[in-house]
């Protein structure tokens, strides 16, 4: 380990190189002379050193010094021990900042580094997708300058950022803005996308006021009736048909509640393991007798199921979207309306369809027929008694079995509801059954 230098070292030198000239000067004579000559002797070797520490600073660069002697060498060498360490540290800094970045791009919020003024310096890739910046172009771009709404100019301004601001942007997009001190005189701006949860809450206010809207109607016909029995005595057809109209509407709320909590069972059910083998073909023997009960006549219903198709599953979800379906197609078509139920097994797995010849039904209500209480005629379904929720619950029992409703209609022609469950859930094939156990 090479020693520090110190005044000592360099005052030895002096005398070191000052011995020679002492000795010659008191033998020959001409001491000041000779004293001169080796003080400008040593001053001339510190000045070819520093020469050569410049241009090894700022010329040469390589990285390991030129070889000192003297006093020079440790100089030499701790200016090489301060240069390894600085580069040891951006190494450590240059690392520490990817490691910031990596873990900025995986974090599920946008990322802006700006100025107190606003200007950004740097932004993680989720900010350009959210925001609209570009990256490296937007570098020391005020950010008021890129997002221009009067909201979000007003809270960057006010520095109060003790509530985050919720934004519409022109996208569509709800964004949640917090700001937040980075470091002296830097601001940290996180925006969160909180589209779906404004989505979620107003699907959320719909369906209570849909519930409200359906379980008050049918009170208030009961209260109405209660209100004319008190009042006066009914009696003979008077009293017949309040009673059947209260029965009829504690029926329809019956119906709903139990169709609410069928629902909310469904879509609070855990991962089902698939593992119950389902008898469709007896479940559909069992389904045409209700749906002939309930037709009365009044359609041409024909079942058509292979007998040996049965499938592994949850038998309550199935049965639920089943019924719903072959329900749907006797309550919501008119009298001689020709319904075919068919469950078959196609190269794509097991296959089960209602198709019905009735009015069909208009292009633009497909897609929204799965929503909660999405009605195509309000004033027909509920004079069948229908809810809106059926086919929420047809939805959310077939996604639990990998399969999805298909509805294709031709007005006036043929409407179809269809479903396949997937090859594998089907109780006679080998490749399935060791694919589910």
């Amino acid at each position: 380990m090479l020693e520090r230098l110190s005044w000592k070292r360099l005052l030895l030198e002096l005398l070191l190189a000052c011995l020679p000239a002492l000795i010659v000067g008191l033998l020959v004579g001409g001491l000041p002379w000779w004293l001169l000559l080796a003080v400008l002797a040593v001053l001339g070797w510190h000045f070819a050193n520093l020469l050569r520490l410049s241009h090894w600073l700022w010329i040469d660069r390589s990285i390991t010094p030129p070889t000192g002697r003297g006093s020079w060498e440790p100089l030499f060498y701790g200016l090489y021990q301060m240069q390894a360490r600085n580069r040891r540290r951006r190494r450590e800094l240059g690392h520490l900042i990817k490691r910031f970045r990596s873990g900025a791009e995986s974090l599920p919020d946008a990322l802006v580094l700006t100025t107190e003024e606003g200007t950004i310096f740097w932004c993680n890739g989720l900010a350009q997708q959210l925001l609209g910046l570009r990256w490296p172009e937007d570098n020391g771009q005020n950010i008021l300058n890129l997002l221009r709404y009067p909201e979000f100019t007003l809270y960057l301004r006010q520095r109060d950022f003790s509530r985050p601001l919720t934004l519409v942007l022109n996208s569509h997009r709800h964004l949640e803005f917090r700001v937040m001190p980075y470091s002296e005189g830097q601001w940290l701006l996180v925006a969160r996308d909180v589209t779906q949860m404004h989505q979620l809450e107003g699907a959320r206010r719909n369906f209570f006021a849909n519930v409200s809207h359906e379980l008050r109607t049918p009170l208030t016909v009961l209260q109405g009736y209660l209100e004319m029995m008190s009042d006066a005595v009914l009696e003979g057809p008077s009293r017949n048909k309040a009673l059947h109209t209260m029965q009829e509407q504690t029926r329809r709320m019956d119906a709903l509640v139990k169709q609410l909590l069928t629902l909310s069972r469904i879509e609070a059910a855990p991962a089902l393991d698939l593992q119950e083998k389902v008898d469709v073909p007896l479940m559909l023997r069992l389904l045409q007798r209700e749906a002939e009960t309930l037709s009365q006549g009044r359609h041409e219903i024909h079942f058509s199921a292979d007998p040996q198709l049965r499938v592994f599953g949850n038998d309550e979800q199935l049965r639920s979207a089943i019924s719903n379906l072959v329900y749907n197609a006797v309550n919501h078509t008119p009298d001689g309306t020709r319904i075919t139920v068919s469950w078959q097994k196609t190269s794509h797995g097991a296959q089960f369809k209602v198709c019905d010849n009735g009015p069909g039904i208009a292009a633009e209500h497909i897609p929204r027929l799965t929503e909660r209480f999405y009605r195509v005629d309000k004033a027909r379904s509920r004079q069948t008694g229908g809810s809106g929720l059926g086919l929420a619950i047809v939805k959310h029992a077939l996604s639990h079995h990998h399969a999805r409703l298909e509805i294709t209609s031709q007005p006036g022609k043929e409407t179809c509801f269809c479903f396949s469950l997937p090859a594998r859930l089907i109780v006679n094939n080998e490749l399935a059954q060791n694919a589910v156990h």
